[in-house]
């Protein structure tokens, strides 16, 4: 639990040793330098970049909680036991790849029962490690928000292809390093979906459907391929600075608040930022700002008005992540696009309740269906458009 989000961490032991990875940040089974196991008391660390991490902890049956250290600064640690036994949930679609220039990217695809061809869906995923169903592990539980969407969609004869992002799940090998990442490798990812369903004869249009972060991706992969339509899901309206300057300040001190508005102004003119706060690392570490230089440069206003094809751009009154302001915003910067506004929608398409806590409970909540009315909204926005016609 470092500050301001929670850092999600996997953690394989054996015998002797040990390994530990770090999704978001493109860290993937690395070797620990120590494990030592006394009675219930542990303790592991690891060295990287000329620093030790260390944790210290004790082992309560299937848990392990304690107190890990880097730079001086000391952070709570829990770790929950997972099964050794995989218990896959029932899966009706068909696993698909993608070749991409270096490598190949796995994706779900999702028919409808009848006979194709069907129009098909790139569903695209969040921010951080959000994997093809919607799902985060930086969260204990699941919601399964793009799954249920991709069966929904599946129902109302429209297939969709589904993916975890480079570094998540399935496509967890083609992380790399962190300090490698750049924006512009999740739009080539998300192209060549476009790409693979454009070659291959079941379909007879192909669309984008972005979420959150994927918004973003999706209108910029859209605009580099021969794409049927484009739909955003609670994506922003304005670049992620701002985005991200919204959010700080309702959680920092004037200190640090400032320091934040310093460091995204370099990034913003491409300038890497040497010195940051250890409070400030686990947003603004070194080796993630060129991928933040990257992100920062596009402005989702001007890309969904470059857009030619019919879009359709959704949000939820109760999303406390994007306000629906931000569904506005789009609309605005391209008037002939069209908007859906569900009252009682949050950021993972969930009816939810105003307050903040229970809103947050149905992020981690799988038995809860989508909204009323996204599903059907989608599909109407399709049919107008003759996207849902083979």
């Amino acid at each position: 639990m470092i500050p301001n989000q929670p850092l999600p961490i996997i953690v394989h032991f054996t015998k002797k040793d040990g390994t530990i990875s770090i999704p978001v940040q493109g860290l993937n089974k690395f070797p620990l330098t120590s494990v030592k196991l006394i009675k219930s008391d542990l303790f592991f660390d690891m060295k990287i970049q000329n620093q030790q991490i260390t944790f210290d902890g004790k082992v309560d049956q299937e848990k392990i909680s304690g107190t890990f250290v880097q730079q001086g600064q000391e952070f709570p640690f829990e770790l929950l036991k997972k099964s050794d036994e995989k218990v896959e949930e029932k899966r009706s679609g068909e696993v698909v790849k993608a070749d991409l220039e270096k490598g190949t990217m796995y994706g779900l695809l999702e028919t409808p029962k009848d006979e194709g061809p069907f129009p098909v869906m790139i569903i695209i995923a969040g921010s951080g490690p959000t994997d093809k169903d919607g799902n985060s592990i930086a969260l204990p539980g699941k919601n399964n928000s793009l799954k249920f969407l991709a069966e929904s969609l599946a129902e109302k004869g429209i297939a969709s292809i589904r993916y975890d992002k480079r570094g998540i799940g399935e496509n967890m090998k083609l992380a790399g390093k962190e300090e490698d990442l750049r924006f512009e490798q999740y739009i080539d990812d998300a192209a060549a979906w476009v790409q693979f369903a454009k070659k291959d004869s079941r379909f007879s249009k192909v669309g984008i459907i972005g979420h959150s972060e994927g918004s973003l991706i999706g209108m910029a992969a859209a605009k580099k391929t021969e794409t049927d339509t484009f739909i955003s899901l609670a994506g922003a309206g304005e670049p992620v600075d701002q985005v991200l300057l919204k959010q700080l300040e309702e959680q920092l001190t004037p200190k640090l608040l400032t320091e934040s508005k310093d460091i995204l102004t370099k990034l913003k003119q491409g300038k890497q930022v040497e010195t940051v706060s250890a409070d400030l690392q686990s947003i603004f570490r070194p080796s993630v700002q060129p991928y933040m230089i990257s992100w920062i440069q596009y402005n989702p206003r001007e890309l969904v008005k470059d857009l030619t094809i019919p879009v359709l751009i959704v949000n939820g009154n109760r999303d406390i992540q994007v306000a629906s302001t931000n569904a506005e915003a789009l609309h605005k910067a391209k008037g002939d696009s069209e908007l859906l506004i569900l009252e009682k929608m949050n950021h993972v398409l969930k009816e939810a309740p105003v307050d903040r806590e229970r809103n947050l409970a149905t992020y981690t909540n799988p038995e809860l269906p989508l909204s009323s009315g996204l599903v059907d909204g989608i599909i109407e926005f399709l049919n107008e458009y003759d996207i849902s016609s083979n």
